[in-house]
């Protein structure tokens, strides 16, 4: 299913790699993290070459709702409590640059990609103490928080949390922008990494430095990504005409919504479980009837699902791969907040790389240890992943090429998953979503 963005940006192609290359860095990757970190190499002075098995922007980045915002759901409280004050605070600074960095570029460089300013809220129809309680400490953190009980949602609500100078914006517009001036090989499949090589079905390129911004890191060891990381999938339904909505929504209730506009058309979002755990009813005729009662002059034009990588404790891994390799890096985990964590990862990255340090380092490094805020999800996500590798060892299972768990059949989707990691499969065993590397055997 394509995406509004890709059905109304056509990207120019690019070259496929042809033969072995030498780099300064390469980037695994051609999505919101990878190109944005490699234009700030670039105006460091360093040689980048980014690999794309697709195209740009086809993976993660072109399913997104892009929305550029340092609101990520109720999550201030629960990193206060979880990693500390001063965590927090670092995390809610880091992604509200973000937030004004993409402005600056874009006004900067005269980039058309349909940006605009708007401000972001979090809303319950039911209950109000929490939002209550994430816009003070947000405020705390300094953050543009305040909370609000009107919105121009066409609804009721108990009351929201309001950020102030958020933004969205047509993320392929912006990344062809953005990545004119990047040398980036298109259809060109990383099949393995060895220290300083990366190995190709088109060659081999041999860099001093290697960035995963693959989404979901495919190399197991070192780093171990599969056992401290999950998949969840969402849905959207875009829907035309629609009244434009004076900010960008998000419920926090159970079986809430969001809702963005685009171009007179409203982007509703809805749902989320892991990938491989299909709910027992279609979320696209949920969201259906929901159009139908709350916008009834609009028509659906479109739906298709996104698909996010999960940290154990909310917040993404950006930083070097491995203790045990110093020369990689990584930015994944994004956690539904993939526009203002690309940003974040990008700013970072290119200023490790060329040897610097940023305040942020720790709260984001893939080797800390936040043990009281990854515990429930670490048993949780060790369980379900025990379950999918017992399945697979029963005779005819069809397992998953990555770690071998047991593929379930997502009948809304059309495709095989994997409840462990996330990989997905079409009908054919032809693979469409990592960190699997191999496609299945051929499936009747």
């Amino acid at each position: 299913m394509k995406s509004i963005w890709m059905d109304t940006t056509m990207i120019p192609r690019r070259n496929s790699l042809t033969g072995n290359k030498r780099t300064e860095v390469v980037i695994i990757g051609a999505g919101m993290a990878g190109i944005l970190t490699a234009f700030y190499l670039q105006r460091h002075g360093v040689h980048v070459v980014i690999l794309e098995a697709n195209r740009i922007g086809s993976g993660q980045s072109g399913f997104t709702t892009a929305k550029i915002t340092s609101q990520h759901n109720l999550i201030y409280q629960k990193l206060e409590k979880s990693v500390g004050k001063e965590q927090a605070r670092l995390y809610g600074k880091a992604n509200q640059l973000a937030v004004e960095e993409y402005g600056k570029l874009i006004t900067r460089n005269s980039i058309q990609c349909h940006y605009e300013k708007k401000d972001a809220y979090l809303y319950s129809v039911q209950e109000s103490k929490k939002l209550l309680k994430e816009a003070e400490i947000a405020k705390e953190l300094g953050l543009p928080a305040s909370f609000v009980q009107e919105t121009n949602l066409p609804f009721s609500v108990c009351g929201a949390v309001r950020f102030t100078g958020q933004a969205q914006f047509n993320p392929l517009e912006f990344l062809e922008e953005i990545s004119s001036g990047i040398t980036i090989y298109e259809r060109t499949k990383v099949l393995k990494v060895h220290g300083h090589d990366v190995i190709t079905d088109r060659g081999v390129i041999k860099a001093e430095k290697i960035v995963f911004a693959s989404h979901y890191p495919f190399v197991n060891i070192p780093g171990f990504y599969f056992a401290k990381m999950y998949q969840e999938k969402s849905y959207v339904l875009e829907l035309d005409p629609v009244d434009n909505l004076s900010g960008m929504y998000l419920g926090v209730d159970k079986k809430a919504y969001s809702l963005r506009n685009y171009d007179g058309r409203l982007l509703l979002g809805y749902g989320s479980h892991r990938t491989g755990k299909a709910p027992d009813t279609d979320p696209f005729i949920t969201m259906r009837q929901t159009a139908e009662h709350l916008f009834p002059q609009s028509k659906i034009l479109r739906g298709w699902t996104a698909q996010d990588c999960m940290t154990l404790d909310g917040i993404p891994y950006i930083g070097t791969y491995s203790a045990f390799r110093p020369d990689w890096y990584v930015a994944t985990g994004f956690g539904k907040w993939g526009m203002s964590s690309s940003m974040v990862a990008a700013k970072m990255l290119s200023l490790q790389i060329t040897g610097k340090r940023t305040p942020y380092d720790s709260v984001f490094s893939p080797r800390r240890h936040h043990i009281k805020a990854s515990a429930l999800r670490a048993a949780e996500h060790g369980l379900e992943s025990v379950k999918g590798l017992s399945a697979g060892i029963r005779p005819g299972a069809v397992n998953c090429p990555h770690l071998g768990c047991r593929m379930i059949w997502n009948q809304y989707d059309k495709r095989w998953e994997c409840p462990c990691h996330g990989s997905g499969f079409e009908i054919n065993g032809k693979i469409c979503a990592g960190p699997a590397q191999r496609s299945l055997p051929f499936i009747d």
